[in-house]
């Protein structure tokens, strides 16, 4: 089982992109999909996550600039970011929870925003 991430790359301030992350492999139960970020020196932390019943959660600082959603069929998660600022700078890392605890992450994808 894979979770592969895709889409970072550099945009200047106030542009958008999207981040894409296909799971590869069967995961059995899993009932939450999320994006994390990390910044050299910090924590990992959570960005936006959906349910399996697509209840989205977002993290303030993003809400209403970015949109988490899923293809059930592709089996993908996306990230749509827009209105991107130099703080949103960080790598981006796709996760996978399911109810018997195991957690799947996949390799992160960089995500440059520059003034």
């Amino acid at each position: 089982v894979q979770l592969q991430a895709s889409g970072g790359g550099l945009v200047q301030a106030g542009g958008s992109l999207r981040l894409s992350c296909a799971f590869t492999g069967k995961i059995v139960g899993v009932n939450v999909r999320g994006w994390y970020r990390q910044t050299p020196g910090k924590e990992r932390e959570l960005v936006a996550v959906i349910l399996n019943n697509g209840i989205t959660n977002y993290e303030d600082s993003v809400k209403g600039r970015f949109t988490i959603s899923r293809d059930i069929a592709k089996n993908t998660v996306y990230l749509q970011m827009n209105s991107l600022q130099p703080e949103d700078t960080a790598v981006y890392f796709c996760n996978a929870k399911t109810v018997y605890g195991r957690v799947y992450w996949g390799q992160g994808t960089l995500v440059t925003v520059s003034s």
